[in-house]
């Protein structure tokens, strides 16, 4: 088989690598949902940690924890949803103002594509052939992609975006709180504080795979902090429950 034959025959030479357009926004908002499931581990084993270091009162120390959970997940929830909302009307309105310009002057969004492209590096006449190839296929698309870096039809959606932030944290608040809730009382605080830590090396290294980043780095700083806020808040549980007691 020649050469030629072979290149037609393997259309791609890394057929396991994705090429999808979305495939940043899936990331983020993997990224995203593993960064809410650090915070449901860390926050919710403070809050319980300190309950329990101040009684061994199973209803307290449930009571807390799922108040902690649903509070900390509908926060999560709406934050993720107002600042999400606000992306995509800043969005939209990039959009509407393109469509706008490329109605009413023409002439002068084709010269600025042709400039984007010179300042990729492309000459001008080759700029202008692919600015010009591209505005005859699809105007606004073309501008809108190397203009904005937008896809029209790939928008944040902020629904989307609190319903995912409100499960991660749900699902990494139930890791203390089950931890803190089945072990016999003597091993609840030693049980919470592994398993824990265990969860938070799991979520560091995720995370440090998603961002490309050192994973001893990024595990040591999410254990650091969760180690800190346990033994924080254990502290303070304890000095409240001699204090009343």
């Amino acid at each position: 088989m020649s050469a030629q034959n072979a290149e037609r025959a393997e259309p791609s030479r890394h057929p396991d690598e994705p090429h999808a357009p979305s495939l940043a926004s899936r990331l983020n908002w993997l990224r995203a949902g593993v960064l809410g499931a650090n915070d449901g581990i860390v926050s919710t084993a403070g809050l319980v940690v300190g309950v329990a270091a101040a009684t061994t009162e199973r209803s307290a120390i449930f009571t807390a924890g799922f108040a902690g959970l649903a509070a900390g997940a509908v926060s999560m929830a709406l934050g993720e949803y107002v600042s999400v909302s606000t992306q995509r009307d800043t969005e939209r309105a990039l959009l509407s103002k393109e469509r706008r310009e490329l109605a009413e002057k023409p002439d002068a969004e084709f010269e600025e594509l042709v400039e984007m492209y010179e300042d990729k590096g492309l000459r001008d006449e080759t700029a202008r052939t692919v600015a010009r190839e591209l505005t005859d296929h699809d105007a606004f698309a073309a501008h809108v992609d190397v203009e904005l870096g937008i896809d029209p039809n790939d928008l944040t959606n902020p629904w989307q975006a609190a319903g995912s932030s409100a499960l991660s944290f749900t699902l990494g608040a139930l890791v203390p709180l089950l931890a803190i809730l089945l072990p016999p009382v003597h091993l609840r605080i030693p049980v919470a504080f592994v398993a824990v830590l265990v969860a938070l090396v799991l979520t560091g290294t995720v995370s440090a795979a998603l961002g490309g980043a050192r994973r001893t780095r990024a595990v040591l700083r999410v254990v650091l902090g969760g180690a800190l806020a346990m033994i924080v808040t254990y502290g303070i549980g304890q000095l409240v429950g001699t204090s009343i007691s």
